[in-house]
Order: structure tokens, then sequence, then C-alpha cells
């Protein structure tokens, strides 16, 4: 069996499946069902450059034991929508709830990792009546931090507007920030194969518009429940940013986990535990 065959043998993978959104586009889905028909739904929104199954790939099954799962593949990366306009964040919040309405899931919890943490917010803010809760992991109300990060999302709108074909240099970068090891096999080859996918162009857009992103004026208003994952060494997402998001949310639940921004893929043993006891808490099954 390939390196690829096992990490969806030990996670467990059912098949996915492509669900249309009228008048949005096409997009991957993993739709997995719960304990019961009366099972909480989540809805996993991955991070940037990565897919719903290198985000959550070691999550899925341990989730699935309490709660319905639906994972998507976000616009512009793997099978996600394709789309000439450019990548906002607001548009995955609208794909995020168009998908609730198209599964007939009338309220979610949503649990966003890194960039599906903004993408969480928003669902919020422009869909409340579909968000019973929210998990936020490794992300925070705001990524800019002061003249280098806004001149960076200005070379990468730059660069998104140039950019037809990302050199494959690029993509073995990305591949071994998001190196999916586990007891010693490696899955760099299947971690390829789901960012070959992309549509390179959104994901220079999409990191722009991470750039630019705050809740920081609303986030206080949030009123469903909320636990937020910090990763406690994380290099991407500064703790203390992380901590200023719990800080800022009323009554928020906050669970520390060491490691760092990929630890959801290299330290699953630390990482899904924490996961299932935020999204217990946030669906209302411990409180």
């Amino acid at each position: 069996m390939t390196d690829a065959g096992r990490a969806r043998t030990e996670a467990g993978l059912a098949p996915g499946r492509i669900v249309e959104l009228p008048g949005r586009g096409s997009l991957f889905v993993r739709d997995l069902d719960g304990p019961s028909p009366a099972a909480p739904t989540l809805v996993l929104v991955h991070g940037w450059t990565a897919t719903a199954d290198l985000n959550w790939l070691f999550s899925y099954r341990p989730l699935t034991e309490h709660f319905r799962v639906v994972a998507l593949d976000l616009r512009g990366h793997g099978r996600g929508i394709r789309s000439r306009s450019r990548f906002t964040l607001e548009d995955c919040a609208d794909d995020v709830a168009a998908l609730c309405h198209e599964l007939g899931i009338g309220r979610a919890t949503i649990v966003g990792y890194s960039m599906g943490g903004p993408v969480a917010q928003l669902v919020w803010r422009r869909h409340r009546d579909l968000v019973g809760g929210l998990v936020l992991c490794a992300t925070a109300r705001s990524f800019a931090a002061g003249r280098a990060h806004e001149s960076r999302s200005r070379l990468l709108a730059a660069l998104a507007t140039a950019a037809r074909v990302v050199p494959a240099r690029v993509r073995w970068a990305v591949v071994r920030s998001v190196m999916t090891r586990r007891s010693g096999r490696s899955y760099e080859e299947w971690a390829l194969g789901q960012l070959e996918s992309h549509d390179w162009v959104a994901m220079l857009e999409a990191g722009r518009a991470i750039g630019w992103f705050s809740s920081r004026e609303w986030i206080g208003e949030l009123d469903v429940p909320t636990a937020v994952l910090v990763t406690s060494r994380d290099a991407i997402v500064p703790t203390r940013r992380q901590h200023r998001l719990a800080a800022s949310i009323p009554d928020a639940l906050v669970l520390e986990v060491e490691g760092d921004h990929d630890v959801c893929v290299t330290g699953p043993e630390r990482f899904v535990p924490a996961l299932v006891a935020g999204c217990r808490w946030a669906t209302g099954l411990d409180r």
C-alpha cells in the first residue's frame, strides 16, 4: 500500500462527493454520519493552502464518534469552487452558508483552522441564523503585523495579478510547510497531489485577503458558545494573537495545544483530543 493509501486508511476516510451550489459553482465535500441522526453537525473549514483532507485527515474519525461532520474544500483550494472573481473571505463564508442550505443543515457549529478562523467568524457575522457555535483553531482576529506584513500583502496581490503558473519549487515549499508525518511514515507524495490541484492565483489572492482581515471591531459581539484552541508553539500565528482573540470573545473556552501551526497533522495525538473537547463544549454536549 502506498503512503497515501495508508494515510487514508488510518483516518478511515469515506468517499467524498462533488456538490453543486446554485449560482456559485461546485466543490468537494465530505459528509460523514455521526453516532445518531440527532448528533450535532460540525462544518470544518481548513486553512490557507490546505484542503479539507490535508487539514482534518486525522480528525475525521474521532469527531464522527460525537458529531455529523461536513468538510469542504474552500474556493480555489483543492477541488473547491473555481471563479474568475478575486478571492475573498466573504465569498468563502457565503459558500459555507450555501452548502449548509444545500445539505439541509439548519444549524451547525463552524470549526475554522488558521484561515478557516476568519471564514468561520464571517459565517457568524453574515449568516447568524446558521451558527450554533464556533471552534477557532490556531487563528486570530487579525493577521497584520505592521509595515512588513502590509508590504507582503501588496506583493501577494501583485503576484496574483501576474501569476499563471507557480514553479514546482514553490509547491514543494508549501508541501514541507504542511508536511504530514506520522509514526515515521511520510505522506508527502499524497500531500503534493492535494496541492497540485490548487488554483495558485487564488492562493496568492487568499494570502492577501488574510493579511487585510480584521474582526477587532465586532468580535466582541459574538453571542454563540465559542472555543478557542491555542497552538502554544505557533511560528505562523503568534500565540499572543490567539490569546487576544480568545480574550475578545465573551465566555470563550480556551484550550492550549502544544505544537506548531501544523500540529493538526504532525501531532494529532495532542490536537485531536482538544478539538473534540472544544467541539463538545461549543455544541452543548458538555455544558
